[in-house]
């Protein structure tokens, strides 16, 4: 076995991604604090073709230094906007017929590797704050709760960690 070369993987370039067809996801970040965790979903966002990303609240946006540095230039290939208030945003999408899966451990929340796509359904994850969580707010407004097995004395992920392992099982569910 031997390492494959950053040439010889076969990406796409920023105007390429940018015409590619993407899955019909989208990232919600619920007033995320680090600037490390913003720049690392968008470079997920980016391995795994998701449609776009909103920055709400507190989350900051780019240009930023410390985003760029995690991110390795995925603000400029994967789409992006800021909302001011994420519950704003989630009824606005609700009423667009995209179904809200709030990424959190909640009462009577369905464990990640049990939930299931509906054809031809948009999505958006709500990923919240690195220490309070979606807002109960946003939670109670989204169709699902959705919840990653845990097995540890830990209570939770880093967000960054979260939205991976989400993504990559939306990703494949979504059968691309």
């Amino acid at each position: 076995m031997r390492k494959l070369k950053n040439s010889e993987l076969g990406r796409l370039n920023v105007e390429d991604f940018k015409k590619t067809e993407k899955i019909p996801l989208i990232v919600i970040l619920d007033n995320i604090r680090s600037l490390n965790n913003i720049g690392s979903v968008f470079r997920t966002s980016d391995a795994f073709l998701i449609e776009k990303i909103y920055l709400c609240g507190i989350t900051a946006q780019p240009p930023h230094k410390e985003i760029h540095k995690t991110a390795l230039g995925a603000t400029e290939s994967v789409a992006w906007e800021y909302a001011e208030d994420t519950l704003t945003l989630v009824e606005k999408l609700k009423n667009e017929k995209i179904k809200i899966l709030a990424i959190e451990q909640a009462e009577d929340s369905t464990m990640l590797q049990d939930f299931t796509l509906e054809p031809s359904q948009k999505y958006a994850v709500v990923m919240g704050n690195e220490v309070k969580g979606v807002q109960q707010a946003v939670v109670s407004a989204s169709n699902y709760c959705i919840e990653i097995p845990q097995f540890g004395t830990k209570h939770s992920l880093n967000i960054s960690v979260s939205c991976g392992v989400v993504l990559w099982d939306l990703f494949k569910k979504f059968k691309f």
